[in-house]
């Protein structure tokens, strides 16, 4: 899963992002505003697709939040976080287009999906997404080198 690879980062700044999902996701729920839902694909996509320092909310973390909490060393590996976007971009995509086209059933339940995985990263630091990453690795059969004699 090369298209996930990225810098190292600062594990509390995911958790940060967590938390606004969460709030962000609470509102939808609460009420129907797809629109909201959208952008927060649209953050989720970014992070994903281009990178984790393309999040707005990375960008929030970095300039409000970080600069309060002090440096650290403790780092973790984008790759999981970056797979974890993804897989919110498509609960939220799915959510948009449900809401959009009156499937609001469809809607509620991939966004209170994507708010459970969220929450439990923000509270938690469990991550859902980077956990099936970690899983779905496992499961991958390992690739064979050319000239090998296995």
């Amino acid at each position: 899963m090369a298209l996930f690879t990225g810098p190292p980062v600062d594990p509390r700044g995911p958790r940060f992002s967590a938390w606004l999902t969460t709030a962000v996701l609470v509102v939808v729920l609460l009420t129907g505003w797809w629109p909201l839902l959208a952008a927060q694909a649209v953050v989720f996509a970014l992070g994903a697709f281009a990178g984790l320092r393309f999040s707005p909310y990375t960008a929030v973390y970095r300039a409000l939040v970080a600069p309060r909490l002090g440096p650290t060393d403790d780092r973790e590996d984008a790759a999981p976080l970056r797979f974890a976007q993804a897989v919110g971009f498509g609960f939220a995509l799915v959510g948009t287009l449900g809401y959009a086209t009156g499937l609001t059933g469809l809607g509620v339940v991939a966004t209170a999906a994507a708010l459970a995985a969220a929450f439990l990263n923000a509270a938690f630091g469990f991550c859902l997404g980077c956990e099936a990453y970690l899983l779905l690795n496992r499961l991958s059969i390992p690739s064979k080198k050319v000239g090998t004699t296995r």
